[in-house]
């Protein structure tokens, strides 16, 4: 599926990127250029003509779940997995015929993989000196890479005395001591508690952006991704579904998996019954108001579509709203307190159940219904996205 087949709603001026063959040869937009890249094991094909291009510098999250083949395209730029067609370039420079060890790239894996029996130094050391690296450059590169990570009065500990996230610290120093083109990450948050991850996702950030590296990470963590990356990509089958940065991925998804994969919707499903330039409506037997969205799709009358609310956008009321669209009643289904704002689950008249996120001021504001409660949602033209796909 590409994103111009599905995609039915940008946002104004965004330059949202789609799945394109990137342009020939090396520079700063096209730095990495993944090209029609095709993997299959056995009869099984795990990616599925993939190309994309990552900029210089750019931290570029491949975002999917288990078995998409995100990390199948992480291990082939790795050298790891051999290509079945297509081009993987660096710089202008085709990796096809270049063994692991001499390709200008290192990988962070999921488990650090560090060597136990070696203190910090030595794991940090360890390729530098596999290289030819000694004396006096090695003690200083290794050092530098330690105060990068700020894990320099830990050199002669071993990795049983550190913590998760120290350990985490001396594996991006080992992979960044060897001033790698292309760093990649599998995964790097994963053995991390939530707390500990949150925080250490800002430092990681802050890390790469000082040393300017460009990195590839690999993630089924969405908000890492979002939190992390200056551009991503959803995965699904092998395919890249949907490409841009975490804020027009998350505003305009483009196809149902997308809105629902990023975070979490509201999905009513209906039929185009007008369609101009600034606006769209549609009828939809889970509501008793037509809705209405802010721009136009150059569909047919009685298409199908799909149009999707974000919790957030979803204001809930006691009182009927004013208005002919876009709204619904319904009884309180259930509630999740979340500390700053509340997880409304309304059912609505016809069955369908909406979700709403309403923030502790708000709540407030509407005297905090409870259990079975009569509400109405309701959201604004400018709050759906139509979906076709």
């Amino acid at each position: 599926m590409s994103e111009q087949s599905s995609a039915v709603h940008a946002a104004p001026n965004s330059g949202r990127p789609g799945q394109g063959s990137p342009a020939a040869g090396p520079g700063t937009d096209n730095f990495v250029q993944i090209v029609e890249v095709v993997k299959k094991f056995d009869e099984t094909v795990a990616v599925k003509g993939v190309s994309l291009s990552v900029k210089k510098g750019e931290l570029f999250a491949l975002l999917g779940s288990s078995g998409c083949g995100k990390s199948t395209l992480l291990r082939m730029l790795a050298g790891l997995e051999t290509v079945t067609s297509g081009q993987i370039l660096i710089d202008g420079e085709d990796l096809a015929k270049m063994p692991p060890y001499n390709r200008p790239t290192n990988m962070m894996f999921q488990s650090y993989a560090l060597f136990p029996h070696m203190t910090v130094e030595s794991n940090v050391a360890f390729g530098l000196k596999q290289e030819g690296v000694r004396g006096g450059e090695l003690k200083d590169r290794v050092h530098t890479a330690l105060e990068l990570v700020q894990m320099a009065r830990f050199a002669k500990r071993k990795p049983h005395q550190l913590s998760g996230g120290q350990q985490q610290r001396v594996a991006l120093a080992r992979s960044l001591v060897k001033r790698p083109k292309l760093l990649l990450l599998d995964e790097p948050m994963s053995a991390l508690d939530k707390q500990i991850r949150q925080r250490t996702q800002i430092e990681l950030v802050n890390i790469l952006d000082q040393v300017g590296v460009t990195c590839i990470m690999v993630t089924h963590d969405q908000e890492e991704a979002m939190t992390m990356a200056d551009r991503l990509a959803v995965m699904s089958e092998g395919q890249i579904v949907q490409l841009g940065t975490p804020h027009e991925v998350y505003e305009y998804p483009n196809s149902r998996f997308s809105a629902e994969f990023i975070g979490s919707t509201n999905l009513f499903d209906g039929n185009v019954v007008e369609d101009e330039p600034d606006h769209v409506f549609v009828e939809s037997a889970e509501l008793p108001a037509r809705l209405y969205v802010n721009h136009g799709i150059t569909g047919p009358l009685g298409m199908p579509v799909t149009i999707s609310v974000r919790p957030e956008r979803i204001a809930l009321m006691r009182k009927p709203p004013e208005g002919a669209y876009n709204w619904g009643r319904g009884t309180v289904s259930n509630i999740a307190y979340m500390g700053g704002y509340t997880l409304y689950h309304v059912k609505l008249d016809s069955g369908k159940v909406v979700v709403a996120n309403v923030s502790s001021l708000a709540l407030g504001e509407i005297d905090s219904p409870t259990w079975d409660d009569e509400v109405y949602v309701r959201w604004s033209a400018s709050a759906g996205v139509v979906l076709t796909a």
